[in-house]
């Protein structure tokens, strides 16, 4: 009896499974991959955010094209143009996640909490409008220790995590947690061991080092299977070994909020 090469046959069974999802995603034609944009800030990109690490849990079905940039906010993105480049880039799927830079004290970037919202809806209007999927991404939250409870984060980000709650339910549109998953996990595993996945001379518990990138990736990808469970197919359960990360200068990285006594940023 000829015996079957387990592996060989688990690979055909990806690439079917893959092929199946390209075909059944929507605006996708059979036999091109989807396409993935991420827009956002610093806690999104390749170099010091999920970015990356979130590339490596795509099968050769997927492609990603990571347009967010370190320093901006849900209003400076589009007012430098990044939102049109990303669009005119024809994306099947557009995670976007901002707030971080919305917050006050960033001249330039912070808005109050209207044009936040107003800017988030307009990112979900303008991606359906070319006929693509908006995937809403609460911020990334900073860890940010509360001194009445040790041990438990109290994230200045919680206001605008919420309101991008209330888009994805009133707007119907497909909603990543990150604030919340990733609260859950720092709380897991405390201020030391979450000191393991900052990057090294800049320990300002927003950013991310390699091993960050994965953590939190998995945390997205663990999401966006149950917000979109037509990508599941080219959502890998493992990542692949890590990519070089790009050698971008530490002046696209924003520094966290001071924080005041109560916990609360400045």
């Amino acid at each position: 009896m000829k015996v079957i090469n387990n592996r060989k046959l688990f690979g055909t069974f990806l690439l079917a499974a893959s092929l199946h999802a390209i075909s059944s995603a929507p605006g996708v034609a059979a036999g091109d991959k989807i396409r993935i944009v991420l827009v956002g800030d610093s806690t999104v990109t390749d170099n010091a955010g999920w970015g990356l690490g979130f590339k490596q849990f795509l099968t050769e079905g997927a492609e990603c094209i990571n347009t967010a940039q370190g320093g901006r906010s849900s209003e400076s993105f589009r007012r430098e143009g990044r939102w049109t480049n990303a669009l005119a880039l024809k994306g099947n799927y557009y995670l976007i996640q901002f707030g971080h830079n919305n917050e006050p004290g960033k001249p330039g970037r912070s808005t109050d909490m209207p044009t936040f919202v107003s800017n988030m809806v307009s990112y979900v209007q303008e991606a359906r409008a070319i006929g693509a999927t908006p995937v809403l991404v609460t911020p990334l939250t900073r860890r940010q220790w509360d001194k009445e409870h040790p041990g438990r984060i109290k994230s200045s980000l919680a206001p605008y995590a919420e309101e991008v709650r209330k888009i994805a339910v009133i707007r119907h549109v497909p909603l990543v947690d990150l604030q919340a998953r990733s609260i859950e996990l720092c709380e897991s595993l405390g201020p030391q061991r979450c000191l393991e996945f900052s990057p090294p001379k800049l320990i300002d518990g927003t950013h991310l080092n390699p091993k960050g990138y994965v953590l939190f990736a998995r945390r997205v990808v663990d999401e966006l299977r149950k917000a979109a469970p037509e990508l599941a197919p080219v959502l890998r359960a493992e990542p692949l070994d890590a990519a070089p990360v790009p050698n971008t200068k530490a002046r696209a990285l924003e520094p966290a909020p001071r924080l005041a006594p109560s916990g609360r940023s400045k």
